[in-house]
């Protein structure tokens, strides 16, 4: 009982304090703690009394920077309504007192963030007054990492490098700065005797805003070569919600020197290395900066120096001479020495050596053959080649019984597969000799008697054939591959039309010969039509051809096929009339008609055909 009687005695007290204040007609003035605002938005101070029931109440807010700062009025408001703000205050033309007595700040500046005072004045009743605080914010900008103007930072330094400086400027209140590495948060270090540590600053500008500055100093060690700086400004705004924000800067990476343990000496090129190539060879470190670097190619037992360019060496259009054992010497400003070395390998393939060398001339039906060989530095192929043909992949290359055919040139290639691009290759010359042979003649065609006819003959044959056309004729000599062509023209006479004409070969070895002839084209059946019927070869030349002719007869078919129809069925009509009216001559008359139609258009196919008959001839 004891325990609840402690309990209950504060409740008690505040229930007689108030019962007091009523009965004494003490006044209570009510206002929030802290009200919170962003920088150029409205402030509300919320202000309420209690305990009078005057209705002559005057309600003044002040402003103070600390409790114990004078107070300056910087508005009043009666219940009456009448209210003003006083003039030559931080506030004035910015301040009002609502009828509630809310007092409204606009535009609101960091300078704003003062203690204010509620007074309320309740004549007889007395006075009371309350405070509250305006709490302001405004974001900072980005913060920005600098790098120090000072030399590289140097692994195994005795003491902690600058590593970089973050600055973030106008923001309010005072924000805090974070660093990173590697996205992990570095701990908050101002001791100067640590490896890692920060230097903070903090400056208050002209406009009451901060800019903040904070300066990273470690121990770096190799590993960090390739890390990832970062820092981070945490600030608040207004609401419980806006509180801790982070805003992140750009990465920085820092530029670290430190001596190198391993050197690596390789080739750039992407493929084998063969005779003709440009090579490039690269040394370097796992050191920064690279160090100096030395060149040499072990000769016999000597160690013969080459010069190089930084950390490449180029050989230019190399040789099967420049394969061997390349060394790299790399030393470092502290007279560190290390080396690595790299064997150069240059594939080769030998010149193809073909027996016999020189160009071979047989007869019709002999046999020849070809032998080839090379050597290389990797196992290879060699074929025999006639254009994109391959006849032998053995190297040797034999035909058993030549013909005209076989004339002309053979390539030996030889290729290393292993090796893109690394051949060599060598050619021969076979000519074949022989009575001439003529090929097989194409037919000339005229459209008719008496017209010029260009006719080709072709012949094989070495020595080049001689031509003698009968009858004789200018003619035109030309080559095509292994064949010699005569292209002579000749007019289409009633005696070539029928006999032909003779083309004769001859050398040393013989001669032949062949009857080229001579035909008429064979005209199509629209051209037939055509010729016989002087309206269709009118209409033919205005239309643009026999496909219009030939579409023209089908149409005038077509259309007297009609008119066919419409004439019987007239008939029908005028039989069936007449046979109830007992009308016999009348129906005589329309089959008459019927008769005469149909031997009129027997006649115009006889008169076709005979036309076509008589073209032919």
């Amino acid at each position: 009982m004891a325990g609840i009687t402690l309990g209950r005695t504060p409740l008690l007290c505040t229930l007689l304090l108030w019962g007091f204040q009523v009965c004494c007609g003490a006044i209570i003035v009510k206002v929030d703690p802290k009200v919170e605002v962003n920088r150029g938005n409205t402030a509300r101070l919320p202000c309420a009394y209690s305990g009078t029931t005057l209705d002559d109440i005057l309600v003044n807010w002040y402003i103070a920077k600390e409790e114990s700062d004078p107070r300056i009025r910087v508005a009043f408001r009666k219940t009456s309504g009448h209210q003003d703000s006083d003039s030559d205050t931080p506030l004035s033309g910015r301040v009002s007192i609502a009828e509630d007595f809310t007092l409204t700040i606009t535009s609101v500046k960091p300078t704003d963030q003062l203690t204010y005072y509620c007074q309320v004045i309740a004549g007889k009743d007395g006075s009371e007054e309350a405070s509250t605080k305006l709490e302001v914010f405004v974001a900072p900008q980005k913060p920005e990492i600098k790098t120090p103007s000072s030399q590289a930072i140097s692994v195994g330094a005795s003491s902690s490098s600058e590593i970089g400086t973050c600055t973030t400027m106008n923001g309010f209140p005072a924000p805090r700065i974070i660093w990173f590495k590697d996205n992990m948060p570095l701990p908050e270090v101002k001791d100067k005797k640590e490896n890692t540590y920060m230097v903070p600053s903090t400056v208050k500008e002209a406009s009451g805003l901060f800019t903040i500055k904070s300066v990273l100093y470690m121990k770096p060690t190799k590993a960090d070569k390739d890390s990832l700086f970062h820092c981070t400004v945490e600030y608040s705004m207004a609401g419980e919600q806006n509180k801790n924000i982070q805003m992140k800067s750009d990465p920085m990476k820092i530029v670290l020197h430190y001596p190198f343990e391993h050197v690596m000496f390789g080739l750039l090129n992407a493929t084998d290395v063969k005779e003709g190539d440009d090579v490039t060879l690269k040394c370097e470190t796992d050191g920064n900066p690279q160090p100096f670097f030395d060149f040499y190619k072990q000769v016999q037992s000597e160690a013969k120096k080459i010069e190089g360019t930084d950390s490449l060496l180029t050989l230019k259009s190399v040789k099967r001479t420049d394969s061997g054992n390349y060394t790299c010497t790399a030393t470092d400003f502290e007279l560190n020495e290390k080396s690595a070395y790299k064997v150069l390998v240059v594939n080769y393939i030998d010149q193809m050596s073909v027996t016999p060398a020189e160009p071979k001339s047989v007869k019709l039906g002999d046999k020849v053959e070809w032998q080839c060989k090379t050597k290389a530095s990797k196992p290879h192929t060699v074929q025999w080649k006639k254009g994109s043909t391959v006849l032998s992949q053995d190297g040797t290359l034999s035909i058993e019984s030549v013909t005209y055919e076989n004339a002309g040139e053979y390539v030996c290639v030889g290729a290393v597969s292993d090796v893109p691009g690394l051949t060599a290759q060598a050619s021969v010359n076979l000519t074949v000799t022989g009575k001439p042979q003529i090929e097989n003649p194409a037919v000339g065609e005229v459209t008719k008697e008496g017209e010029e006819v260009t006719l080709k003959c072709s012949a094989y044959g070495y020595p080049s054939p001689k031509f003698t056309w009968k009858p004789s004729a200018k003619e035109t000599i030309s080559r095509e591959d292994n064949k010699i062509v005569s292209t002579a023209t000749f007019e289409a006479t009633a005696d070539i039309m029928e006999n032909g004409v003779t083309c004769e070969v001859s050398n040393e070895y013989g001669k032949d010969s062949k009857t080229l002839f001579v035909t008429v084209k064979r005209a199509n059946t629209a051209q037939v039509l055509l010729s016989g019927n002087p309206v269709l070869t009118s209409a033919d030349k205005q239309q643009g051809g026999p496909s219009a002719v030939v579409v023209a007869v089908v149409v005038c078919v077509l259309l007297l096929l009609l008119l066919v129809s419409l004439i019987y069925f007239l008939s029908k009509k005028t039989t069936m009339c007449s046979k109830k009216d007992n009308k016999e001559p009348a129906s005589s008359n329309v089959n008459d008609i019927v008769v005469e139609m149909k031997s009129d258009k027997a006649n115009e196919e006889a008169g076709l055909l005979n036309k076509k008959v008589s073209t032919e001839q």
